[in-house]
């Protein structure tokens, strides 16, 4: 497994892997209206493509297949953190967290997680700061505003990663 930066031709993959993520990974946790609110199969691909172009935000490919991605923003808020559902359990979201967090110099790295995701982030140090009611298309599902304090040292070097990270966008 390989983790690089996000390149504008793994747009459609990656809206494709989010749908097919929440509608199965998520399932469990959640009511099938639920997951048709959070994921309708038609996302703003220009918004999405935006905004993923703006946060550092990184892909992790295995034997050619994206396998997950991810984004965080500059304050670091995590915004989105998918795994393809045939590669759950692999290290595949540790990975592209590790990325992540160390993309940005950010005193604190805040999500809000699925019901799902709340015990990954836990495992890797957030706490749980409230239960969320979200409203995606007039429908309501829970979430958790989850936090990780990060101790001054960290965000040095996260600075030193992001500035490697910035450099690399722009050899692309």
């Amino acid at each position: 497994m390989t983790v690089r930066p996000y390149r504008p031709s793994d747009l459609r993959e990656i809206a494709e892997l989010f749908y097919n993520t929440v509608h199965t990974v998520n399932a469990g946790d959640y009511t099938p209206e639920q997951l048709n609110a959070w994921a309708d199969g038609a996302p703003d691909l220009a918004e999405w493509g935006r905004t993923l172009l703006e946060h550092a935000a990184f892909v992790a490919e295995e034997d050619g297949t994206i396998a997950g991605f991810g984004d965080i923003d500059a304050a670091g808020y995590l915004d989105r953190l998918y795994v393809h559902r045939d590669f759950q359990r692999r290290g595949i979201a540790s990975a592209l967290c590790a990325a992540l967090e160390g993309a940005v110099e950010a005193e604190r790295i805040v999500t809000h997680a699925s019901i799902t995701a709340r015990p990954f982030f836990e495992k890797r140090g957030y706490r749980t700061v409230r239960e969320r009611k979200a409203v995606r298309h007039g429908v309501s599902m829970i979430n958790y505003r989850m936090e990780k304090q990060r101790p001054a040292c960290a965000q040095n070097a996260c600075f030193a990663a992001e500035n490697a990270v910035a450099s690399q966008r722009k050899t692309e």
